[in-house]
């Protein structure tokens, strides 16, 4: 029988499985960077998709104030009302809400080409314009 001599516990025997608040921290705050930059790009997204359907109401106004002119033989500057002749239930468009919760101006008559029909009160801070009409 052979005896086999052992040494007395040491600071590497007694560790438990588990990590230190050190690495405890560092997880946590790598989760929550991660998290942060999601909503960061979450928030972009969003502007991004208001941005898109501000300019797309436009762009619907604008077409349907072509084919009112187109329908009814009218030139340029002949006086609309916006709201009745070419929005409402039996108009050519609804009447289109800002999704950023912007107003829309509506000019009183037909524009010439490359004229906007209606434009966004956030134009200006959140570039709710597009980038060119110039043949709408």
């Amino acid at each position: 029988m052979r005896l086999t001599h052992r040494n007395p516990p040491g600071p590497s025997d007694l560790r438990e499985s588990g990590m230190t608040l050190l690495e405890l921290t560092v997880v946590i705050l790598v989760l929550l960077s991660l998290i942060s930059i999601l909503f960061i790009g979450a928030r972009a997204w969003k502007k991004g998709t208001d941005r898109t359907g501000c300019i797309m109401n436009i762009r619907n106004a604008q077409q349907a104030v072509r084919s009112y002119q187109n329908m009814n033989a009218y030139p340029d500057g002949v006086a609309i009302n916006m709201l009745t002749d070419i929005m409402g239930a039996n108009g050519y468009l609804n009447e289109p809400r800002c999704p950023s919760g912007g107003e829309y101006d509506r000019v009183d008559e037909i524009p010439s080409t490359g004229v906007l029909v209606m434009w966004c009160s956030l134009a200006a801070t959140e570039s709710h314009v597009p980038g060119d009409y110039s043949d709408w």
